[in-house]
């Protein structure tokens, strides 16, 4: 099997290729991509050197899986090109994710909506993809009436400019700045453009994404965004309002055996989940798992993973895994 990946020199390709590795798929070959500037520079991969191509040279491989990280833009350019040459395409940008024909998929969570006939399927957001995750054994046991999410967003979430300013600010350096204000010593609630509603397009991916692979169409959802000065990953404090009464103790075994989930949760010696802590890692974690004294139905938790890994790159590898399993592109 052939992997294509563009946007490989990216902050979020080069953790693509690092799970990649990790993960051991059997590939027939890999084209990494990106964009003209970076076209024939070199990059080591499981141990062989490749030359960076541009998009346009991997349409003519052979199909295999076609993985986009290179924006909305590139992904509404070529997408489409590489599924009608017979790729599959799983594309890290928001270009696809409100198509109602095109999956948007947490492995975990949907798989099931995978299907050979959709060369194009969306990873959703960041934040949605931890979000999801942890919600969806709750959901489909009890029902969700009504989420209120404030995000906690690593810098890394917004590109390697983020970061670098952030490390810039840290030693007192003067450089580009990705953000209107400095991040060092500071958080702002401002993710993504702010659209007419007075949301930002980050808060109004939480609320369709969510109820899309969640199949809620109805689920009442509001949600802020805030960026904070992290690196290892996103937190989310999550206040939940149930259709149906629980057991705490329920909620808790539910989410120790969810796939994809570590309950990290025990307030008397001060585990709970903590950015430093998951990044790297693939899991999700959950913790100050609690119920909400103010509704009947209500429960609050604090959700933290990996931006980087589950939050794009590792989601994105478990859906290609998943069309190989099912025989849609053969490996040897």
């Amino acid at each position: 099997m052939v992997v294509a990946l563009i946007g490989a020199t990216g902050l979020v390709g080069e953790v693509m290729m690092r799970v990649l590795e990790e993960r051991k798929l059997e590939l027939t070959g890999f084209i990494p991509c990106a964009s003209e500037r970076s076209v024939g520079r070199e990059l080591v991969f499981r141990g062989k050197t490749y030359t960076v191509a541009g998009v346009e040279q991997a349409l003519t491989a052979s199909p295999g899986i076609a993985i986009f990280s290179a924006g909305a833009s590139t992904s509404l350019r070529y997408a489409r090109a590489f599924a009608e040459r017979g790729w599959f395409v799983i594309d890290n940008s928001s270009a696809w994710r409100g198509d109602p024909e095109v999956p948007l998929v947490v492995p975990e969570v949907n798989a099931a909506s995978l299907r050979a006939s959709a060369k194009i399927i969306a990873n959703p957001n960041c934040s949605t993809i931890q979000l999801v995750v942890a919600l969806a054994p709750i959901h489909r046991t009890y029902g969700i009436k009504r989420l209120v999410i404030s995000t906690y967003q690593s810098v890394t979430g917004t590109g390697a400019k983020a970061v670098a300013q952030l490390q810039n600010e840290r030693q007192g350096k003067q450089g580009e700045m990705a953000y209107p204000y400095p991040i060092d010593l500071n958080c702002f609630p401002h993710g993504g453009a702010f659209l007419d509603n007075a949301y930002t397009a980050e808060e109004m991916k939480l609320v369709t994404e969510t109820r899309k692979i969640l199949n809620a169409p109805d689920l009442q959802i509001t949600a802020t965004v805030v960026r904070i000065p992290v690196l290892g990953g996103h937190s989310e404090a999550v206040n939940i309002e149930l259709k149906n009464d629980f057991v705490l103790a329920d909620i808790l075994e539910l989410l120790e055996k969810a796939e994809g989930v570590v309950v990290r949760d025990d307030p008397a010696g001060n585990i709970y989940p903590m950015p430093k802590y998951a990044e790297g890692k693939d899991e999700v974690f959950v913790g100050r798992i609690r119920r909400d004294v103010s509704v009947p139905f209500g429960m609050d938790m604090w959700i933290v993973a990996d931006n980087l890994r589950k939050g794009a790159a590792t989601n994105a590898v478990q859906i290609a895994e998943h069309i190989m399993k099912r025989g849609w592109v053969s490996s040897m």
